[in-house]
């Protein structure tokens, strides 16, 4: 049975955990405000873009581009997997990464030569830990590096694209959808397809010619795609952190609530023991 100075330190020391775990939930809730703000207010840029490429695409006819070109044979592929720099955020990098384990174990069955391109410290060692190549790694990054970061990549993947270095290329992320949920998203994005749609009774005039705009709009819609998976990463990440910190806090207070009673059952079976010590020396007198 532990001592009483035993119990009051471990009821010490879960005190100060729950101190901590709490700050580090108040500072996810503060950060999380910013980042869903972020993450929400892109999503219908994201979608109006989608829809002016579908009625563009509508007029287009067959276009030509590089960003279009579907290999008839898939034999290299790249993911660009997003995760976080840091844990103690549950299981939100666990469950993202497993699945992209089993899909890169799918690819290379398949006779698939898998490459990963990784943002985030969890990403990158998870997947170096189990031998797979890694095209580059990208670690540390704050909301203010997203748009350099997303420019970079989308020229390198652009790039290398259009030169034949690889024939697909897909964005493994999670996707924001609550607190407590947060989605693992597997999201094709090269080559880029857009349906054209008609777009009614509408007639729209194209300056200079719509081939000619969905040259410029197909850059931008990839460097969206990528740039919407970072936010969207970064707003589940502080969720997820807030969640599992507000379940340690309760932890420990529960831990707290649990350990003052054994000390106290403690103390008062150590009280009666010394005075019926007392009492039988007494009466042994």
């Amino acid at each position: 049975m532990p001592s009483l100075r035993d119990i009051r330190t471990r009821i010490g020391a879960t005190k100060n955990t729950r101190q901590i775990t709490n700050a580090m939930k108040m500072v996810s809730a503060a950060k999380l405000r910013k980042a869903t703000g972020a993450a929400t207010a892109a999503r219908p840029y994201q979608q109006a873009l989608s829809a002016t490429l579908q009625r563009v695409a509508a007029k287009a006819g067959d276009v030509e581009h590089p960003l279009l070109s579907a290999r008839t044979e898939v034999k290299k592929v790249v993911a660009v997997v997003y995760s976080s720099d840091r844990g103690l955020c549950g299981g939100f990098n666990n469950n993202l990464l497993r699945k992209v384990h089993e899909q890169l174990r799918k690819w290379k069955d398949e006779g698939k030569e898998v490459q990963v391109w990784t943002n985030g410290k969890r990403a990158r060692d998870f997947l170096k830990s189990r031998g797979y190549p890694l095209l580059e790694t990208r670690i540390e990054l704050k909301p203010a590096h997203f748009e350099a970061q997303t420019q970079d990549l989308s020229k390198w993947l652009t790039q290398n694209f259009s030169e034949g270095n690889f024939d697909e290329a897909w964005i493994c992320f999670n996707q924001y959808k609550s607190t407590f949920s947060q989605i693992p998203t597997f999201q094709q994005i090269l080559p880029l397809s857009i349906t054209g749609e008609s777009a009614g009774d509408a007639d729209y005039l194209y300056e200079p010619d719509a081939a000619g705009i969905l040259g410029i709009l197909l850059p931008l819609y990839l460097r969206t795609l990528l740039f919407q998976a970072f936010l969207e990463t970064e707003a589940g990440e502080h969720a997820a952190r807030m969640a599992a910190m507000d379940s340690a806090t309760r932890n420990a207070s529960e831990l707290i609530d649990r350990l003052t009673l054994e000390y106290n059952r403690s103390r008062q079976a150590t009280i009666t023991k010394e005075l019926i010590e007392i009492i039988s020396g007494a009466e042994a007198l």
